[in-house]
């Protein structure tokens, strides 16, 4: 293998190690409240934390699940660059939803895209961050506010960035999409619950 490629392999692998700690699982099981997979969507993320009923322990699943990202991008750009940095983050994002220790069956990335945003360029982050918040706020969706915010992500990134970065964003808000292929089947029939609530979507 060249050697120039090695660090964009080790950022890769740091990335997925990372990303594949199940810490909403590891956070629910040591509360007591059993396997996190076996309620709601049946996912590792602290949306369906949030589904417990325990909002610290979904605070914290999304603190975690951000750093678990953010961490591994720092650590390669400070070692091997921004080109390991933006490698890494793709790598934490298929560690999260594609762990190889829970049979390749993780979360949907929204807190590992928030994390990693920051991580590459903080104010994509925090506009991320802000279009989820508007969009949760006004149609009370949190699927919707996700998608919406990752659909937005790649322009704000070109425009704040660069070409190199946006590419990366939009790897990650393709395979966030991915990752709600199911979500957006209920929210193109009206069946996508809404925040805080089982009920519908509104029309």
């Amino acid at each position: 293998m060249p050697t120039d490629l090695l660090p964009l392999v080790y950022a890769l692998v740091l990335g997925y190690l990372a990303g594949s700690v199940p810490f909403g699982l590891l956070l629910t099981r040591a509360a007591g409240l059993g396997d996190i997979r076996r309620i709601g969507s049946g996912n590792i993320g602290a949306t369906n934390v949030l589904r417990t009923g325990n909002r610290a322990l979904a605070a914290g699943t999304l603190v975690l699940d951000a750093l678990k990202a953010a961490v591994p991008v720092l650590l390669a750009r400070q070692f091997w660059g921004e080109d390991a940095a933006m490698v890494a983050a793709i790598g934490a994002f298929l560690g999260h939803c594609f762990p190889v220790w829970l049979n390749f069956r993780g979360g949907k990335g929204v807190a590992v895209m928030i994390g990693s945003l920051l991580a590459l360029a903080w104010p994509v982050g925090l506009i991320f961050c802000a279009v989820w918040l508007l969009i949760a706020l006004t149609r009370r969706i949190s699927s919707l506010a996700a998608l919406t915010a990752a659909a937005t992500a790649p322009i704000f990134a070109y425009v704040l960035g660069n070409e190199r970065l946006a590419l990366t964003v939009l790897v990650l808000s393709l395979l966030l999409f991915f990752q709600h292929r199911a979500n957006i089947g209920r929210l193109l029939d009206g069946s996508e619950p809404t925040i805080g609530g089982g009920g519908k979507q509104a029309g």
